[in-house]
């Protein structure tokens, strides 16, 4: 019998793995929703056949002694588990599976370390972050759809822009002192994650305009956390923003895993009081420009350090831990992930149909305690705002989504 092939886990899965949380779990949490009813059958099949063209998928951590030096990802030639459940209808079966997203990870022993939960036309996915990103799990669920419905889901391509000269951006905010906090609203008792998902209109930009919907985004998300921290009497201090960057194909060759790289986007106090914002989404655009431009490994060249194999993974776990809890105070405001237009038109045939909404959610652990995650389909922004219960309640949730709504209308800004 042939011993399974396994696979060191990459840099960002190991530092992932060392910092796992039973109260805050690493789960990202995809929700499409679809026009027509679902064929059980038909979507298992297809489904399957889709992990089956992506091998990458199908894999589960691997056992070792105490004293191993590296994880492993064990690739399995079937799945582990029936992927694939259908929950049954009800008033509160959508928010009961997006509770479920937020407070229930696949487990890493059981291979793949994802599930697709159906509740009447609207597929959840939710996913082990330690194993797997959002964009890579999209890229299995299109060919599911293809498979599914017999209709070509390849991908869209990317919009064209021009070639710039690489510069650097002359008024960069330095990022020597430690950022802003997301000042606490009213904290839930509960552990965990809370999440609220919206649809807002794609915000207008002119044509030709130097900046990008990211960038109009990048700005909105800076003003709404400058907003709320004036109102809850938080010292200004400067934002720095998470952004993860995704330069994958979008076809069937899309490596599966964690495949972004994170940058961090600065906003000194004074750019976010009563804004010149023709100004700041041009200096926004200009930084991100840069920021994508730098080649950087995936979370830095200190993580690819701690994760090299000089101790057992016990001892490095220890140390991980330890050096991300020092370094808390200097981690990022919040995160924005901007998965921009979904790229495959999610097509799953005649009776079930195309996909109107997408949502996706990122995990929202403290010291950060708030991710936006924005996604456009069928001509709509789909935003999902997730945060740490010890840091914000629902109700705090629901007020930070209007200051992004107004803020965002406030982008929309003519020659």
């Amino acid at each position: 019998m042939t011993a399974p092939v396994r696979i060191p886990f990459p840099v960002v899965d190991e530092v992932s793995r060392h910092c796992l949380q039973e109260e805050e779990p690493e789960t990202v949490h995809i929700e499409v929703h679809l026009p027509g009813p679902v064929d059980q059958m038909r979507l298992r099949k297809a489904f399957t056949e889709a992990l089956h063209r992506h091998p990458r998928i199908l894999m589960r951590e691997a056992r070792g002694p105490w004293y191993r030096r590296r994880y492993e990802w064990e690739l399995t030639p079937e799945p582990d588990v029936e992927v694939v459940t259908f929950a049954p209808p009800g008033p509160r079966a959508l928010q009961d599976a997006r509770t479920r997203a937020l407070t229930e990870a696949p487990p890493l022993s059981v291979s793949p370390p994802i599930r697709l939960e159906v509740v009447d036309s609207v597929l959840f996915l939710t996913i082990n972050h330690t194993a797997l990103d959002g964009p890579a799990c999209l890229r299995v669920l299109a060919t599911a759809a293809e498979l599914y419905g017999g209709r070509d889901n390849a991908p869209a391509a990317p919009p064209v822009r021009p070639a710039e000269p690489r510069q650097e951006p002359s008024d960069t905010p330095t990022t020597w002192s430690p950022p802003a906090r997301v000042a606490p609203g009213t904290p839930d008792p509960s552990p965990g994650n809370g999440m609220l998902v919206t649809e807002l209109p794609l915000p207008h930009r002119p044509k030709g305009s130097p900046y990008t919907v990211n960038d109009q985004l990048m700005v909105t998300t800076a003003l709404t956390i400058a907003h709320w921290n004036r109102e809850h009497g938080a010292r200004p201090r400067p934002l720095r923003i998470t952004m993860p960057v995704d330069d994958r194909p979008r076809d069937t060759t899309m490596p599966i895993g964690n495949g972004t790289r994170l940058v961090e986007v600065p906003f000194a106090p004074a750019e976010l009081d009563h804004p010149d914002m023709s100004a700041l989404l041009r200096r926004t655009a200009e930084r991100t420009r840069a920021l994508k431009a730098l080649p950087r490994p995936q979370l830095g060249h200190g993580a690819a350090l701690l994760t090299a194999p000089w101790a057992p993974v016990a001892a490095r776990a220890a140390l991980t831990r330890t050096l991300r809890r020092a370094a808390a105070p200097w981690t990022s405001t919040t995160l924005l992930s901007n998965i921009g237009r979904i790229p495959y038109p999610l097509d799953f045939g005649e009776e079930t149909g195309r996909a109107h909404a997408v949502w996706f959610s990122a995990p929202a652990r403290m010291p950060r305690g708030l991710t936006v995650t924005t996604a456009s389909t069928a001509g709509r922004l789909h935003l999902a705002l997730r945060w740490s219960r010890a840091l914000l309640s629902h109700g705090d949730g629901a007020h930070l989504r209007d200051l992004f709504e107004h803020y965002l209308h406030t982008t929309e800004v003519t020659p």
